[in-house]
């Protein structure tokens, strides 16, 4: 008797690797992260009063502004929105009555000193999210995600291997280059690792969202 296996209830992420934006796309970056460091500033100083120590920008992570309507990054948004929308159908949904807004672009960069983090979550609202990779290394932090499947999770067993990438793994990590540009359901737990400020950790993250056309039927008297 023949057998077979069937994949079901899979959740992608897609990466791909888009160098030719870095060099712009950090020159456009650099003065957000310069006034998220300015900004930080009188936080760094409530810390030293409260520890008794300068511990400057350590754990801390220097986010921007929304840079959603920056002519600078229309490139790059458009792309990021007709490559979200291709994604999406090709896990299979029906977009015919649906558009697909960039909700939330921004740029972040992880502690000089160490210790910038993000912990697990996701993006509510939203049907896609994405990070673009400006400055990272193999000394820097990276991308884990999480297995969405609560059920699941309630019944987890141990693993034979947890660095193999299995049904059974409920997390998986992503170690990208500069210029790797990465997208993911919303609904995906994701978290960064601890960086130790060995080397700059900058990205671009972003979240789309569809949202149903509004449809007018005009009714004859």
């Amino acid at each position: 008797m023949s057998s077979e296996k069937i994949k079901t209830f899979i959740t992608p992420i897609f990466l791909e690797q888009k160098n030719e934006w870095l060099n712009n796309l950090n020159l456009y970056c650099d003065p957000y992260i310069d006034n998220a460091k300015k900004d930080n500033k009188k936080i760094i100083e409530e810390h030293k009063i409260k520890f008794n120590k300068d511990v400057k920008d350590f754990g801390m992570t220097h986010h921007s502004l929304p840079l959603n309507n920056n002519i600078n990054f229309e490139e790059f948004n458009n792309y990021v929105k007709a490559k979200s929308y291709s994604l999406l159908e090709d896990m299979g949904y029906d977009l015919n009555n649906y558009n697909l807004y960039l909700t939330e672009l921004w740029v972040q960069e992880f502690a000089e000193q160490g210790g910038g983090h993000h912990e697990g979550h996701i993006h509510y609202d939203n049907h896609i999210s994405g990070f673009y990779f400006l400055k990272c290394s193999d000394k820097t932090s990276y991308p884990v995600f999480h297995d969405p499947r609560t059920a699941k999770l309630m019944s987890q067993l141990p693993l034979k291997d947890e660095n193999e990438l299995t049904f059974a793994s409920n997390k998986i990590h992503i170690k990208p280059f500069p210029g790797t540009l990465i997208f993911f359901p919303a609904y995906l737990e994701h978290q960064f690792t601890v960086d130790y400020g060995i080397e700059p950790f900058r990205f671009i993250h972003f979240n789309l969202q569809a949202v149903r056309k509004i449809i007018t039927n005009s009714i004859s008297k």
